[in-house]
């Protein structure tokens, strides 16, 4: 049994024998790219809302109205607008008529 006094048990804090000055930085490094990652996570997190996708959403098929229906200056983007919204009535017209369908044969 050691007779020396616990360094811990008197209230002074004994170095750790294997902490460089490297690895305390290499600590501070991870712990800005733990506070970092947090962020993004928080940050896609609310962008992943059902509120906010359901905004986007909303945002983007009223831009593709508005380019459609001719009111921008670029050409090409109200061809590519009318291309898409006629697909997605084709798409619509589609499943109305297999539902439609699938009922009679019932």
């Amino acid at each position: 049994m050691s007779h020396e006094p616990d360094e811990k048990a008197a209230g002074t804090p004994r170095p750790d024998p294997f902490t460089t000055p490297r690895m305390a930085e290499l600590e501070l490094e991870i712990g800005a790219t733990r506070a970092e990652l947090a962020e993004s996570i928080d940050a896609l997190v609310a962008r992943l809302t059902p509120g906010a996708v359901l905004h986007d959403a909303q945002a983007a098929a009223r831009g593709l109205v508005t380019d459609a229906s001719g009111s921008g200056d670029d050409p090409a983007a109200a061809r590519r607008a009318r291309i898409v919204l006629g697909g997605v009535a084709a798409g619509v017209a589609l499943v109305v008529g297999l539902v439609v369908l699938r009922a009679r044969r019932r």
